[in-house]
């Protein structure tokens, strides 16, 4: 078992990464990986998270999956296009963050996708909504920090907040899944960087 100040350093040196080695993650590590997120606490013990994972292993599944890949990465730049001509944005800018997105996703090892059920709620209320989303959201932190206790780097993205029914359709997923975030996982290739920070001060009252 850590000590309080070796576990307290864990957390503080987490942090996101954008460029991955080529290298492959073994699925049983991811495995380890989405079984450490199913401890994080939810609302109601509802466990509301459900998680599709695309990981470039050489296995069985290596060809569907690298067409869920394709198909996720273009269904996500066509919705990032409308939005960005929708606002007016210069067509250069456009194909720029375009490719952007998809060269990320085509180079992370491993992509989580991580959904919530929409009927894994006590009622249909905005807070019981809410609650349920809070819960998922707590899943992809334990998520990062099991990649990290794996000596993986990870980087959440919330792209398909923005097209739910686009990622839905490309993954084939069941309506009841609304697509949340996506987290990237792999070995580092980049330095990390160091955070800046609020200090403490600023960002709690003392009652």
């Amino acid at each position: 078992m850590p000590s309080a100040d070796e576990l307290l350093d864990f957390l503080r040196t987490r942090r996101s990464v954008r460029r991955f080695k080529p290298d492959p993650v073994a699925d049983e590590a991811v495995s380890r990986v989405i079984a450490a997120a199913t401890h994080a606490p939810s609302a109601h013990n509802l466990q509301p998270w459900r998680f599709v994972v695309i990981n470039k292993t050489l296995s069985a599944r290596s060809a569907q999956s690298a067409d869920k890949r394709t198909k996720l990465a273009q269904a996500l730049a066509a919705a990032l296009r409308a939005d960005m001509a929708a606002e007016g944005a210069p067509a250069s800018e456009i194909e720029t963050r375009a490719a952007r997105s998809a060269r990320r996703i085509d180079e992370a090892p491993v992509l989580i996708l991580l959904c919530r059920d929409v009927t894994a709620v006590r009622a249909d209320t905005p807070e019981e909504r809410v609650m349920s989303i809070q819960s998922v959201a707590n899943a992809a932190t334990y998520l990062l920090l099991a990649a990290h206790a794996e000596g993986l780097g990870g980087n959440w993205v919330c792209w398909p907040l923005y097209a739910q029914e686009e990622t839905r359709s490309a993954l084939e997923l069941p309506e009841t899944w609304e697509p949340q975030a996506m987290i990237f996982i792999g070995r580092s290739d980049e330095e990390a960087k160091e955070k800046e920070l609020k200090s403490f001060e600023e960002v709690t009252i003392r009652l």
